[in-house]
């Protein structure tokens, strides 16, 4: 079947990430409830893309829908041009919860062998890659560390490890950073676009904070009150180098003031 360009301009015959007319309905004792409702959005290659909303709007069932964590019971959706089951066995995505969720009693090196040992990679493949990966999020040296000797910036960047360790192309992130103080979090930030910038993965990130999302994102999705609509994609006009003092510019407050109009315009404050 032959699909017309995304109305976003992503050639979706390329996109990552595709969803027409998406709905979720999760049938309750106490009657239905609708958590997503007609999305439409497409994702291209090499995109950073944040999910932006109030609690509940369903940022969260998104990335499980693409994640083939959840079933939508309306609409479709592909990833890499496939079905979400088939690209989950197919091992196309690394996701990165909101808890680093380390076992305690596995070093470092060995959490994030852990999906290579599952995938039957070599002790030899595993050594390399575990290498590789700690070096590009500066784990480098902590092998040897259990997840309590780290501090909780370090243990959610040993998850993002693991998720990179089987070389996905595409790396789903729930909100990884929410529990984190704002100068942990603004080095992870910093650490995450150079991570982005050396990978070129995909990247679908869900975060309750605009700066956050303003700075990290090639385009924004911004989410309405549960049932989950789209309404708004703004894609970002920024350079892909961005200094943190990057957040001072006119430019950056313009595109943060229209997430914040989205949002308000939405209800996401009368909750």
């Amino acid at each position: 079947m032959t699909m017309p360009e995304a109305d976003n301009g992503v050639d979706i015959s390329t996109a990552v990430v595709e969803a027409r007319g998406l709905g979720l309905t999760f049938e309750t004792n106490d009657g239905p409830v609708h958590a997503l409702s007609d999305v439409n959005l497409s994702i291209g290659k090499g995109e950073f893309v944040s999910f932006i909303g109030p609690s509940g709007c369903g940022k969260t069932t998104f990335l499980r829908v693409i994640a083939d964590l959840e079933q939508p019971t309306a609409g479709a959706i592909t990833v890499n041009g496939t079905t979400p089951d088939k690209a989950r066995k197919d091992r196309s995505y690394g996701y990165v919860f909101q808890a680093p969720a380390l076992y305690p009693w596995r070093t470092i090196e060995r959490n994030v062998a852990l999906p290579l040992e599952i995938m039957g990679h070599s002790k030899a493949q595993q050594k390399e890659r575990i290498a590789r990966t700690l070096e590009l999020v500066n784990l480098s040296g902590f092998e040897k560390k259990y997840p309590w000797q780290l501090s909780g910036g370090m243990q959610q960047r040993a998850s993002i490890a693991r998720a990179l360790a089987f070389d996905a192309d595409l790396l789903l992130m729930d909100e990884p950073f929410g529990a984190l103080d704002e100068i942990v979090r603004d080095h992870l930030n910093e650490q995450l676009l150079q991570l982005w910038e050396k990978t070129n993965k995909t990247i679908c990130f869900v975060t309750h904070s605009i700066p956050e999302a303003v700075y990290l994102s090639t385009k924004i999705v911004v989410m309405s009150p549960r049932p989950g609509r789209v309404t708004d994609v703004i894609d970002s006009t920024l350079p892909r180098e961005r200094p943190l003092d990057i957040r001072e510019t006119p430019e950056f407050l313009e595109i943060a003031a229209r997430v914040r109009d989205g949002l308000r315009a939405g209800h996401s404050y009368e909750e």
